[in-house]
């Protein structure tokens, strides 16, 4: 499936600032499932520096830095792309989670060691409360993908989707006593329970192709960033999982990048000098071409 996506970041400020500096991620990478035909970014007011390099996860990062007095910064990136589905996968033909578990002590090669990295708790990922609610699906024995689906599932089932709520620095305790959240919250519950067994499990940041309700007409602007996890099975490689839609995701899901947690792959980071308060927007429109 081809995709032209256009994603537009506007800030606007209450007083003037005088230096702004911003790390990007908004440009989606090049992987077997997906390749990158083209991206076109512009940035207002025009920067006085823009470099592109690759991050530590493979992520494509773009920084920028303005130097001109501005009220207003509008960044926007259009993207074509491909999207190739994932495999069909019988999630009951991977192997105990256990073994996966015990396989991260000792990584016998390249892809099992690049996958332990991500066992561990990260800046904006806690471990330690979510055990009991892990345990309800990784009971010993069972399939580490059926287990994964599992805990897709109750999140799904068990969390309201409720903006407000919560905002990008909220913990995993938080979320879980809660009981709602959005996307981001969700995938770091559900990567939190898989680490918590000591299971290899990334923060995977994109965009969705949304659809209006029958009769209702698709409206320009009106699609999301969007997020959910990854978790590494040997035989499959990472296998993606998204609950927030309780389902693996296929043609309709557009990859940005990964990495540990949220943090590591936030569209927009950086500092100004000056500008007071600030409100941001955010329009993304997905369309298949």
């Amino acid at each position: 499936m081809r995709y032209q996506i256009s994603h537009t970041t506007r800030f606007c400020y209450e007083q003037p600032v005088a230096t702004s500096y911003q790390l990007l991620h908004l440009t989606p990478r090049s992987f077997d499932k997906q390749q990158v035909l083209s991206t076109k970014l512009s940035i207002e007011p025009v920067p006085v520096s823009l470099q592109q390099r690759t991050d530590y996860f493979g992520n494509t990062v773009t920084d920028i830095v303005i130097q001109e007095r501005h009220e207003e910064l509008i960044i926007t990136n259009l993207v074509q792309v491909d999207v190739n589905a994932d495999q069909e996968i019988l999630l009951e033909l991977s192997p105990p989670w256990e073994s996966i578990a015990e396989s991260m002590l000792n990584p016998l090669d390249d892809d099992a060691l690049d996958a332990s990295k991500f066992c561990f708790p990260s800046p904006r990922i806690s471990i330690d409360t979510v055990r009991e609610y892990a345990q309800v699906s990784f009971t010993r024995g069972k399939p580490l993908l059926r287990a994964a689906m599992e805990i897709t599932r109750r999140i799904f089932e068990d969390f309201e989707y409720q903006g407000g709520v919560t905002d990008v620095y909220t913990p995993v305790p938080h979320i879980l006593g809660a009981r709602a959240g959005v996307c981001q919250d969700f995938a770091h519950l559900a990567i939190a329970c898989l680490r918590s067994c000591g299971l290899p499990a990334r923060y995977v940041s994109g965009y969705l192709l949304t659809r209006p309700n029958d009769g209702q007409p698709r409206l320009t602007g009106a699609d999301a960033s969007h997020a959910w996890f990854s978790v590494w099975c040997p035989e499959f490689g990472w296998v993606d999982f998204d609950p927030t839609n309780n389902l693996r995701p296929q043609n309709e899901h557009i990859t940005i990048g990964w990495g540990r947690d949220y943090g590591d792959v936030s569209p927009t980071r950086g500092y100004i000098r000056g500008g007071g308060t600030q409100t941001l927007h955010v329009a993304v429109d997905v369309r298949p071409i």
